[in-house]
């Protein structure tokens, strides 16, 4: 396992809200994790975990009526949480960089690629803009879009969908950030043009040294992607560790439950897994332990918060019951039809 020393990222307790009329969304709620020099964190979980307002939280880019209420974000030892916007902004698009699910999302469609590109480079950097111009094509070619000194002169529209995923990244690169944040970009693309992406992604974090969080609800994605990976649910980090570890060995019943409902060549003929009932409404989370309506091992205890369970250094679960481990000894089982009502 690959040790990084040089902490680009350290969240610690991180808390982003939503003000409601209906009540707050505790939509991030205390998320703590660090992120190496070179080091590739993945996020993984269901829709409305959390994943990527965790993201947008580090990034400063919460709107109302959400709100980082709580915690510490350091970037270098700089707290992002509390920067003025125009030190954000500074720092956005120069040391740390967002790639969107959606490439549209931060492509201007009535600009050329050359305006957008060399707009960004002179923002952050003084150079002229014939030198803006080259580092914006030879952006292009890190990515493998062909004839870059010619495509940088097109239109978004003029670019197939995974063209324009390989754009994102590129802008993403174009002043050599110290932290990228790639929120779903594979999303919505083949499963060749994913590979080839992973593989360019993967390739430029270790020839350039730099940081990257993969947010993502996609196990096999990460499984030759990152280093480290956190197990989001319900706003809360329920497992982490290096990835090897927690797709090999995962303790959390949620981790269980989600790598027992990948496809592979053991399941063929077998119905998958399932976990059963759906993921709660963050403005009414059960007391406790958030999963222990959907959980197959949850007694009365569950009804408490569960502990952080450090098992050896960067893994963790926040379990009463670990893979399981003692639950049959508890009578009072839980049953996700059979609550008490509040």
């Amino acid at each position: 396992m690959t040790i990084y020393s040089d902490t680009i990222l350290e969240v610690k307790d991180l808390q982003t809200h939503f003000f409601l009329r209906e009540g707050v969304v505790k939509a991030v709620d205390g998320v703590s994790f660090r992120v190496g020099k070179g080091e590739i964190l993945g996020i993984v979980g269901e829709s409305g975990s959390g994943k990527s307002v965790t993201g947008f939280s580090i990034m400063g880019l919460v709107n109302k009526p959400g709100k980082v209420v709580g915690g510490h974000i350091k970037f270098r030892g700089d707290d992002l949480a509390y920067m003025s916007e125009e030190q954000l902004r500074m720092l956005r698009g120069n040391r740390m960089s967002i790639i969107f699910q959606d490439a549209n999302v931060s492509l201007n469609p009535v600009l050329r690629i050359d305006t957008q590109m060399i707009e960004t480079v002179l923002a952050h950097k003084d150079v002229s803009k014939d030198e803006a111009r080259k580092i914006s094509i030879n952006g292009l070619k890190m990515v493998g879009i062909p004839a870059p000194d010619e495509r940088i002169n097109s239109y978004p529209h003029e670019f197939s969908g995974g063209m324009r995923q390989r754009l994102s990244i590129a802008m993403a690169l174009l002043n050599e950030p110290d932290l990228i944040i790639a929120d779903e970009p594979t999303t919505a693309l083949d499963v060749t043009i994913q590979a080839q992406i992973l593989y360019e992604t993967q390739k430029l974090c270790r020839d350039r040294g730099t940081s990257l969080i993969w947010i993502t609800h996609d196990l096999t994605v990460i499984a030759g992607l990152v280093d480290q990976v956190c197990v989001m649910y319900a706003g809360q980090i329920v497992e982490s560790g290096p990835v090897d570890d927690v797709l090999d060995d995962p303790q959390h019943p949620y981790t269980i439950g989600l790598i027992g409902s990948i496809p592979s060549a053991n399941t063929r003929s077998k119905k998958l897994y399932q976990i059963p009932g759906m993921a709660p409404s963050l403005l009414s989370l059960p007391e406790g332990c958030t999963f222990r309506e959907r959980c197959q091992f949850a007694s009365e205890t569950c009804k408490s918060v569960p502990p952080k369970i450090i098992l050896s250094d960067r893994r963790a679960v926040r379990c009463f019951y670990p893979k399981g481990e003692n639950a049959a000894e508890n009578s009072a089982t839980i049953s996700p039809h059979e609550e008490d009502v509040q």
